[in-house]
């Protein structure tokens, strides 16, 4: 009995200290961690806005790259991190694909982080080769149908968005492509360009110089359900031969589970507004992504769709990856 008394004086204290550190918060520079290397699509959404947060905050916001295991070891990291609001991650739909794809990814999606918001929504671009006789997805799906497992595509790595945007495909229309992983969009899009692959789901911001300039390779349609303000003559997969396809790229900010939801609304407050600056759409779209505003519970419900949509593509691939 007094052993649990004691506990639960020590657990009362502790909930009461962190409530009221949280009245103040914050009163230090908090930490967002980018599980990816510096450079990339996560690391340039995440300092877009990190800065517009800290003037809103009233604090700075530093960007600390934490690379390895396809996002999952900063991840777990954060998760297990103090729920205090000084330590957040950016987080994509990986966040709740790792799962899936991973033996042993060590955090659950829904139950080990509180959810901050969404930042933006990104879809891919489909392309091929400019050799490929294919002017339309309509006429890619037939060209796939007339050749059986002949057709290949790049991706950027087993499980990454690339990856599962071109198994979505493939199982919605009921075709067999083969699979071409690099490491990297870079490598892939050289194998793309020189003809070695038949095609890939490129990401907006790497395929942008290549779809602009048209010589190499050829731009059939982006994989949301509205058409991209970065192409807007692109049609969308969904309007031009596979009516119901969306595959979008998701970015937000989630901390450790536990957090005070007053932190968690102070947060999303200052992240929303940074997300209604025309500086921050602007350069948003540069990356061809669009500002997505949400509450955290909006968040954690997209959350646990996106988990439950593609657990169920990985499952049907048999895709693994260590």
């Amino acid at each position: 009995m007094k052993a649990a008394f004691r506990f639960i004086v020590a657990a009362a204290l502790a909930f009461g200290a962190l409530a009221a550190r949280a009245a103040d918060y914050p009163t230090r520079p908090i930490t967002l961690v980018v599980p990816y290397a510096a450079g990339g699509g996560n690391d340039v959404i995440a300092r877009i806005v990190a800065e517009k947060m800290s003037a809103n905050l009233g604090q700075s916001i530093v960007i600390e790259n934490r690379g390895g295991a396809g996002g999952t070891i900063a991840t777990r990291q954060v998760a297990k991190s103090e729920p205090d609001g000084y330590t957040l991650l950016i987080a994509t739909s990986s966040l709740a694909i790792n799962p899936s794809l991973y033996a042993n990814v060590g955090y659950d999606p829904r139950k080990d982080f509180s959810p901050i918001g969404l930042i933006a929504s990104s879809a891919n671009v489909v392309l091929v080769n400019n050799v490929v006789p294919v002017r339309s997805v309509a006429e890619l799906i037939a060209l796939a149908k007339q050749k059986p497992g002949e057709l290949t595509f790049a991706s950027t790595g087993t499980g990454s968005s690339v990856h599962l945007a071109a198994e979505l495909f493939a199982g919605m229309a009921g075709i067999k492509i083969n699979h071409v992983p690099y490491k990297g969009s870079g490598p892939a899009l050289n194998d793309l360009v020189g003809g070695h692959v038949t095609m890939m789901f490129g990401t907006m911001a790497s395929s942008a110089g290549l779809v602009k300039d048209g010589a190499k390779v050829r731009a059939l349609a982006v994989t949301g359900l509205r058409r991209s303000a970065l192409f807007p003559e692109l049609p969308t997969v969904a309007e031009s031969g596979l009516p119901g396809y969306e595959s979008v790229l998701h970015y937000g900010i989630v901390a450790a589970a536990g957090t005070p939801r007053s932190i968690v609304d102070r947060l999303n407050a200052a992240l929303n507004t940074a997300l209604a600056s025309d500086d921050v759409k602007q350069r948003l779209a540069v990356e061809g992504a669009e500002a997505l505003p949400t509450s955290p519970d909006e968040y954690a419900a997209d959350i646990a769709a996106e988990e439950t949509k593609w657990s169920e593509i990985i499952r049907r691939s048999g895709m693994k990856t260590e």
